[in-house]
């Protein structure tokens, strides 16, 4: 069998082809070490990062009076109560299609990011991104930078490099247990958790799902990193498709930086009227890269768009003189241009996002309509199957309902209950009376309802019937619909 030896641009390891049999079903990982970098896009960074890291693990602490006898945190997902508390709104089982509302509108608002500037989301906002961040940084100040990290990973065990890797791998641990513990505190009340959770009274639903967070942070964000977004993630193919020409993208200027060389040989070529790039070959960019692109090979897949290597290039074009944005934010468009030497159009407006914002405007009014005039009472009924009514000795036909009366409000109520729809109809709740229902603060309440009628029904009858709530103190009312069944 013979082999084919071939080396890369970048000097990579050779890469070996033989055999179909000598194939390996998967690429094996390549360990990244990504460089230290500061600029504008890296500042950018670090302040998304301290917000959305500040608003996860301190949202749960955030108080919110909501009166007596109902929770005072601001946002709690409260399932014995089967309600979600978000400051001033409460969201219960059947209003679900708020949560529905707001999955449609995030997926919309992802889209026009990516219609705007590409994986911006990811580069700046996803999860994966954030906490990796972070755990590169702890790495980063306890191991040393990316050569130190280098240097120590390829030689021996020594008593300094376990006591690196330990305290690295306990602050680690440390973070994502933290993460798993905020977690779980949006579910209950988070002061009384944290005691009962450090007293060891939590439930056992708590401490597995603090362990199961803990372990999933701890491997994805500490050891899996760029895997996570280039394997597991399935957002990279499905911007692909969401994506046109006019989307920024960073991109590496080939017009400017080809032919690559050194400062002195570009020098001498400007000198004697050649072309020369101002790319000087130095690697920065993928030094800095968390995913280990090399962006002057073009768009690729694992790169999230973060815009370090901005940051790199920037720094060296400063230093040797050079206009810096040699990568810089840029459309498909606007290259093929600049090729052709045309002007520069920037198309953030075009149908693709004006079509992302008409929805996201649409939809967020159909939910603000919908919140502004949402009822804090509610009324559902259920006829009986078996038997669907009963004729009487009289002759009348009688229909029986469960009837379920629903207050939102924090205080008590007292509702009267009638009917409509059916002649000479009357109305009997049985063990109660229907003008005077009492239900509890922020509670619901079913009672059985009897609707009999005198009047004669056509064969096989079905009529609507609406049964109405009616608050005596306020005059707030909430109906529903159903059907009164005769022979």
């Amino acid at each position: 069998m013979t082999a084919l030896s071939t080396k890369s641009e970048d000097k990579k390891a050779p890469v070996v082809v033989s055999g179909d049999d000598d194939i390996p079903l998967y690429e094996a990982r390549r360990q990244i070490y990504p460089q230290s970098v500061h600029g504008r896009f890296r500042t950018i960074k670090w302040v998304l990062l301290g917000i959305t890291l500040g608003i996860y693990y301190l949202l749960p602490f955030v108080r919110w009076d909501r009166g007596p006898d109902a929770p005072n945190q601001a946002v709690l997902i409260d399932f014995p109560a089967r309600r979600f508390y978000f400051f001033f709104l409460e969201i219960w089982p059947q209003e679900f299609y708020y949560v529905a509302g707001l999955l449609i509108l995030s997926a919309l608002i992802l889209f026009l990011m990516n219609a705007v500037a590409g994986r911006v989301w990811c580069g700046y906002l996803c999860p994966q991104t954030v906490w990796t961040d972070l755990f590169m940084a702890v790495e980063r100040l306890i191991e040393g930078d990316r050569r130190e990290r280098m240097i120590s990973d390829a030689g021996p065990w020594t008593m300094e490099k376990v006591a690196h890797k330990t305290l690295k791998h306990s602050v680690w641990l440390l973070i994502a247990w933290w993460t798993g513990g905020a977690w779980v505190l949006y579910f209950a009340d988070a002061p009384t958790l944290v005691v009962e959770l450090a007293t060891f009274q939590a439930s056992a639903v708590a401490y597995m799902s603090i362990g199961v967070l803990t372990f999933t942070t701890y491997a994805l964000a500490g050891h899996m990193r760029e895997q996570v977004c280039t394997y597991m993630c399935p957002w990279p193919r499905i911007q692909a498709a969401l994506t046109d020409e006019y989307a920024l993208n960073v991109t590496y200027l080939y017009d400017r930086g080809e032919p690559r060389g050194s400062v002195k040989k570009a020098a001498v070529l400007r000198e004697k009227g050649l072309p020369a790039g101002d790319c000087v070959d130095c690697g920065q960019c993928v030094a800095v890269c968390p995913t280990g692109v090399d962006i002057r090979h073009g768009l690729q897949l694992p790169c999230i768009q973060c815009g370090l290597c901005i940051d790199a290039c920037n720094t060296v074009m400063h230093k040797i003189g050079r206009p810096g944005n040699l990568i810089t934010y840029e459309s498909e468009a606007n290259l093929e241009a600049r090729a052709a030497g045309k002007p520069f159009v920037q198309r953030i407006l075009r149908p693709r996002t004006i079509l992302y914002g008409v929805l996201i405007a649409l939809v967020s009014g159909l939910m603000l309509t919908a919140l502004i005039g949402r009822s804090t009472e509610g009324v559902a009924a259920i006829h009986d199957r078996n038997p669907l009514f009963v004729r009487l000795s009289s002759g009348a036909i009688r229909n029986a309902y469960t009837i379920r009366l629903i207050n939102k409000k924090l205080e008590e109520r007292t509702f009267i209950l009638s009917v409509e729809g059916v002649p000479d109809a009357s109305l009997e709740v049985i063990g109660d009376n229907a003008d005077g229902l009492t239900i509890g603060p922020d509670q619901t309440r079913e009672v059985r309802v009897l609707v009999t009628t005198g009047d004669k029904l056509p064969p096989a009858a079905s009529l609507p019937v609406t049964f109405r709530i009616r608050d005596k103190a306020s005059g707030l009312s909430a109906s529903v619909t159903d059907h009164f069944i005769g022979p």
